[in-house]
């Protein structure tokens, strides 16, 4: 009964609140004990005022302690640690804007400068390999913030009725549904059994099993291959074939087109690419949800940025008025539309760039990845600047590659390493 009552304790103590959680040491923490008992801060202020070199250690231990700490009450489980990469678009993307709409050339600045920050933390990001919510988080603050100026800036000028505020939002809320499903899942190949010792199961058998146990598979290939009279040439191809597709972080046997992605750490079924604006993956299982992502919400910015430049710019043609719109900035809010439908405008005209990309490949049977090996090895053809990479391996016909595209499975069982055998 003590045993009992001990465990019972102990069950207890470990049920959280929604304000505690477990730190990174193991112990017991509260939200409200974010600035308390902190030794590594502590250390740093005191070296720091002594006049003392810091530990090449302190900073890093600082950082981890803060990210540790900023922590968000959650009614399962305790309180939830939150990315600190989620939260400089948040305070900066309304900043810029605003700062961008005193005037013209501030907004020249500042529109200019604006994606050459992203871009320059896109590939420091990317050099890195590592995962981040910045990309994510600029892109879903970015459409529900111009939602928000297109409601309490634009619409209340009168410029144009409920039908079309009422499409801007079914607009906003399909590509929102559209995207919720392109996170699901790309794809995500799971070992198995078989593909944890299929690196030894192809040419011995598994450390510390009995050959006799296992129907005396020392060598697969060549069971299945003397079994199947397969010569020994067409055997030294299925050996290289496992071999090339062998996948040393997971432990697998990858099937034709997977490949594995540094940044998810996982292998996908027919990978395109890491997209970080979705903070995924897109393969087989979320690639057609993916451009049908892009589809919605580029019609949706151009249908959106039009009805802006009607409204601060009604004398003027909609093709030019971006160019050209006298007297936009004689009032902060024409000027505060206007300096986001050019934002819209610059984040439209690098998604229309990607679309083209992924129809272009579609086209031809061709993924991303593949398009940059073939490059890399020089076994493609490639044209107009490399927009277009036709590497012939896979490709049935423009209709023949649109219909495989449009055919493909959520769902596909990839074949067991013995099947590829």
């Amino acid at each position: 009964m003590k045993r009992q009552a001990k465990k019972v304790l102990v069950e207890e103590d470990a049920v959280l609140c929604c304000c505690e959680y477990m730190n990174r040491h193991g112990q017991r923490s509260h939200v409200a004990a974010c600035c308390c008992d902190c030794e590594d801060l502590d250390d740093a202020c005191d070296r720091f005022l002594k006049r003392e070199p810091q530990k090449p250690e302190s900073l890093s231990q600082v950082a981890a302690v803060v990210t540790d700490r900023i922590r968000v009450p959650w009614l399962w489980g305790g309180a939830r640690k939150v990315d600190l990469s989620i939260i400089p678009p948040l305070l900066l993307l309304p900043a810029l804007l605003h700062l961008a709409a005193l005037h013209f050339l501030i907004g020249m600045v500042v529109l200019t400068a604006l994606p050459g920050l992203v871009l320059w933390y896109y590939y420091f990001t990317h050099r890195k390999k590592g995962r981040t919510l910045f990309f994510l988080s600029l892109a879903l603050f970015s459409l529900a913030y111009m939602y928000y100026l297109f409601i309490t800036e634009v619409f209340p000028r009168g410029d144009f009725g409920l039908l079309q505020l009422a499409l801007v939002s079914v607009g906003v809320v399909l590509t929102l549904l559209a995207l919720f499903h392109t996170k699901r899942d790309p794809g995500i190949l799971h070992p198995n059994e078989e593909s944890v010792h299929s690196k030894v199961a192809y040419y011995s058998s598994p450390t510390g099993r009995n050959p006799s146990l296992s129907g005396g598979r020392q060598d697969v290939t060549m069971t299945v291959a003397n079994r199947a009279g397969v010569s020994e040439h067409a055997e030294e191809e299925m050996k290289e074939s496992n071999r090339k597709n062998w996948c040393q972080a997971c432990r697998m046997v990858r099937p034709p087109r997977a490949g594995h992605c540094r940044i998810c750490g996982v292998c996908v079924l027919r990978l395109d690419h890491h997209c970080v604006w979705i903070n995924s993956c897109v393969g087989q299982a979320n690639h057609r949800s993916f451009l049908l992502t892009l589809v919605l919400f580029l019609l949706t910015s151009l249908y959106g940025i039009s009805l802006v430049l009607q409204s601060v710019c009604p004398r003027q043609n909609l093709l030019f008025a971006l160019l050209y719109c006298p007297g936009v900035y004689n009032q902060y809010s024409t000027a505060l539309c206007f300096t986001c439908a050019w934002y819209s405008s610059i984040v439209t005209g690098g998604l229309l760039h990607l679309l083209a990309i992924q129809l272009i490949n579609v086209s031809y049977n061709v993924t991303e990845r593949e398009a940059r090996i073939a490059l890399r090895e020089k076994t493609a053809r490639s044209a107009y600047w490399g927009l277009v990479v036709n590497t012939g391996a896979y490709s049935r016909g423009f209709r023949g590659n649109w219909s495989e595209f449009m055919s493909m499975g959520d769902k596909v069982i990839p074949p067991s390493p013995t099947d590829l055998v």
